[in-house]
């Protein structure tokens, strides 16, 4: 009995040593993990962009059509497949003997092959066709991955002026605190009254309320930057890119809207409607065939026919004309859409340059002369206050600085919004995985 407890004892001290080594595997573990987190590099908008680029279920999608198009252009333009053919001929259907393969020497079990072989030129035009639509596919591949960074990098610029937007008002904490203690210093020292005192607490309250807004604003951002990046929108951000410069010149993005991704698609749409119209001049070629069949018969020789079949376009002005009208009429209809988007397409580029020069210099005027202005005007009426001054100077004051410092912050998330716009229109011409075949 002794030796049972004894033997129970060291169970339970057994059980217990595992745990704790578990247990402090799991610690171990998870301080590893998040060792990790903490020694991932600041979030840069570029890298959000590639990020979002690489993981987005949409590119992924776009990318499997691509594949789509590539496998059916290697089977356009291909023969048929062979067909085989089995039957009897000349059988007898009447009679005493009907439908019995003996009761006549011309009766014979027939097998036999045939290809059908289109027209050379329609085959072509099948595989032009083919073709385009591969082109199509690989330029809307590379379209939606420049519309994925765009998306990306736009959440990313959300987030980081939000961030900026906090930080603009938090500053002005410290100026809250120090004209709420005046208040209470005049108000025990006599020299002031309890309408000033509850003044600056008002005023204190008020910028906790629109710091508040701005961190949920911030926590909004963050949340529409991890529908791309995943957790990596929780962490620290890079600072933010030079929005005064672009990656093209403007003057190169004025000239070229044809490289620009919503207009990638539109010569291979070009290609397609021409082909179409190739294909369907060919419907004018007659198609051919070819067969060779063995047919055995009971009480005669076997037999070998070969046979060669012709398709008769004997009717083209209600058939084959038709087709060719209606293709053109599709060809020009694109012609004429592609002009379109290309106006459209300059007209959003010259709409966003605008965009992003106004918002450039509305920035640096906030930066260099307003946001100045207004923390000198604050402080000087803060100073003339706690001199015994009015307080209502310094009230109007805060309440200028705090608008003038949230519309900035706001002109900082315009200026980096158009500058996205315009930094991922052109794929990569270093990469040859931007660029549309």
């Amino acid at each position: 009995m002794q030796r049972m407890r004894t033997n129970d004892r060291g169970g339970r001290r057994r059980c217990a040593s595992w745990s704790l080594t578990l247990a402090l595997c799991f610690a171990a573990a998870h301080a590893q993990a998040l060792s990790e987190t903490d020694r991932a590099p600041p979030l840069s908008l570029d890298a959000a962009a590639q990020l979002a680029a690489a993981q987005a279920p949409q590119v992924q999608a776009q990318q499997l059509r691509a594949q789509a198009a590539q496998d059916d252009a290697v089977r356009a333009g291909q023969l048929p497949d062979p067909k085989l053919v089995v039957g009897i001929d000349n059988l007898t259907a009447t009679g005493a003997q009907a439908f019995d393969a003996a009761a006549d020497d011309m009766t014979m079990r027939t097998v036999g092959v045939m290809q059908e072989i289109p027209a050379r030129a329609k085959r072509k035009a099948e595989r032009a066709v083919a073709g385009a639509d591969m082109r199509i596919a690989d330029a809307d591949a590379i379209a939606m991955r420049l519309a994925t960074r765009r998306a990306a990098a736009g959440a990313w610029v959300a987030v980081w002026a939000a961030l900026r937007e906090r930080e603009l008002l938090a500053d002005l904490r410290a100026q809250s605190a120090l004209a709420a203690a005046a208040g209470k210093a005049k108000l025990r020292g006599g020299t002031g009254d309890a309408t000033d005192a509850l003044a600056t607490r008002a005023a204190a309250v008020e910028l906790d309320n629109r710091i508040d807004a701005a961190e949920a604003d911030m926590a909004m951002a963050r949340a529409a930057l991890a529908r791309w990046v995943g957790d990596r929108a929780a962490g620290e951000l890079a600072p933010a890119p030079d929005f005064s410069a672009l990656p093209v010149s403007p003057a190169q993005l004025l000239g070229s809207p044809d490289r620009q991704g919503p207009l990638l698609g539109w010569s291979a749409r070009e290609d397609r409607a021409q082909a179409r119209i190739d294909l369907a001049k060919a419907g004018k070629r007659p198609d051919w065939s070819i067969s060779l069949n063995y047919g055995e018969r009971i009480h005669r020789p076997d037999m070998v026919s070969v046979m060669v079949g012709f398709s008769l376009p004997l009717f083209p002005g209600d058939r084959q004309d038709r087709d060719i009208g209606a293709r053109y009429a599709e060809r020009d209809a694109v012609l004429a859409e592609h002009e379109d988007a290309r106006r459209a397409q300059h007209e959003a580029v010259a709409s966003a340059l605008a965009a992003w020069q106004g918002d450039g210099r509305q920035v640096r005027r906030y930066r260099d002369e307003l946001l100045p202005l207004a923390e000198d005007r604050s402080r000087t009426a803060l100073a003339a206050y706690r001199g015994g001054a009015s307080l209502q100077p310094w009230l109007d004051a805060r309440r200028d600085e705090i608008d003038i410092r949230v519309a900035y912050a706001r002109a900082l998330a315009a200026w980096g919004r158009t500058w996205v716009s315009l930094a991922y229109l052109v794929p990569d011409s270093g990469s040859a995985a931007e660029m549309p075949r």
